[in-house]
């Protein structure tokens, strides 16, 4: 990844537009994984644009799966072709995790990689859960990639808890145990993005017996047309953007509004914002809908237990909306943001006190006090496309213009965004 820098003047003053975002990451993903694990032609609609979806789409291309624009054609799992060379999950820490579940089923051994960011990522969370299915799970001695999984034709029926709120690592397990020669069960605690569980259940390979509990039921994966809905997370962008603003607002349209994927907005309606949230759809019981933000006065707020959880992406944007508020604003219980892209308490305390912010980390988040503005600076990203965008929306609304570095890093999850924005920022 090549290291940019890029300049922007925010406005400083309303706007308002309507925008749509691109197709949501994380359901991009385990689309392109079922699709890939289905026997039989799926087809991919409106798949999310940037380099991690891009990963994904090339690794199940090397297991044997032919991709012709929106449509996959499998010869189904138990026909995986075998790698001969490490499948390389660039930085993709969804892509490696996912596929390491999916793999560990296929009968298939495999080594998974990434670049210089993803092999320093903690991926030992996911030995229990994939070696009770019978898989065998290699790591380096750090607990870090080379991921190597060598995957059983037929995986073995196991109950699993697990004490963090990963999605990734519930839908790691859940794909081994499609697998499986009988049910199966993972718990968590609540806060993860339950889009893999919804669409299980609702594909008849599984149920919710709790919150936080659900069984596996093993069988094959149908094929199917997925449409992506666009992505919450890239929206928070755009939302904290009006959010910062008073009088400002931004409607985005036929976003995923799963439960586990719009704590942000629970947020910034704690802290003052206007948001109204319409469900127009569904695709495999997630909710899809149109959400609008308008921006008024702001007041701190606090974030903790499963709230941090459900905002875990959008805590950097927490603190940038936070210093543009009055009062001091609090996120805790967010330790699992130092093992991000970079150490995300890190950067982001970094990214508001580059900007004349005041901002200080704590064991597990950060404290941010509200000056109501922001002046301006320059902000090293660090290569995480987060933190570039973070700082972007920082200038919004900022008194001196923003200087970002790594700003190449947003094409892993939209690579048009700077375009996004500032087309935001010039409507009227």
């Amino acid at each position: 990844m090549q290291s940019t820098t890029t300049t922007l003047e925010g406005p400083r003053t309303p706007f308002v537009a309507a925008i749509e975002v691109p197709g949501d990451k994380s359901s991009s993903h385990r689309a392109t994984v079922l699709a890939a694990m289905a026997e039989g032609t799926s087809s991919v609609e409106r798949l999310g644009t940037g380099r991690d979806v891009a990963a994904s789409r090339a690794i199940v291309q090397r297991l044997g799966i032919e991709v012709d624009g929106n449509t996959f054609r499998s010869p189904g799992i138990g026909n995986w072709a075998t790698p001969d060379s490490p499948l390389d999950c660039e930085n993709s820490g969804t892509t490696m995790r996912l596929m390491a579940g999916a793999l560990s089923g296929a009968g298939v051994t495999a080594t998974l990689i990434g670049d210089g960011f993803l092999m320093r990522r903690p991926m030992r969370r996911l030995v229990e859960p994939l070696e009770s299915l019978g898989a065998g799970v290699g790591l380096s001695d750090d607990g870090t990639a080379p991921l190597t999984i060598r995957g059983a034709a037929r995986t073995a029926a196991a109950d699993v808890e697990i004490t963090i709120a990963s999605a990734q690592v519930r839908t790691a397990f859940a794909l081994g145990a499609l697998r499986a020669d009988g049910e199966s069960t993972i718990a968590s605690p609540l806060g993860f993005r339950d889009h893999t569980e919804r669409w299980l259940e609702a594909m008849g390979l599984g149920r919710k017996e709790s919150p936080n509990l659900f069984r596996i039921y093993p069988g094959d994966v149908p094929a199917y047309r997925y449409v992506i809905p666009g992505d919450p997370s890239s929206a928070a962008f755009l939302w904290a953007a009006a959010a910062i603003v008073e009088g400002a607002e931004v409607i985005t349209p036929g976003v995923s509004l799963n439960p586990g994927r719009i704590g942000f907005l629970e947020i910034l309606d704690n802290m003052g914002a206007t948001i109204t949230a319409e469900v127009t759809g569904a695709m495999l019981g997630d909710p899809i809908g149109t959400v609008a933000v308008k921006g008024s006065g702001l007041r701190a707020t606090t974030v903790s237990g499963a709230l941090t959880a459900a905002a875990l992406d959008e805590l950097p944007l927490v603190a940038v909306v936070g210093s543009y508020a009055e009062g001091v604003t609090t996120v805790a219980d967010a330790a699992e943001l130092r093992a991000k892209e970079s150490d995300r308490i890190a950067t982001t305390v970094a990214m508001v006190n580059a900007l004349g912010g005041g901002a200080q980390a704590t064991d597990a988040g950060f404290d941010v006090l509200g000056l109501g503005w922001l002046d301006g600076g320059r902000v090293e990203a660090e290569g995480d496309h987060r933190i570039a965008m973070a700082a972007a929306v920082a200038a919004t609304g900022a008194t001196g213009s923003v200087t970002i570095s790594w700003t190449e890093a947003v094409g892993v999850s939209w690579p048009r965004f700077f375009e996004a924005l500032e087309a935001l920022w010039s409507s009227q």
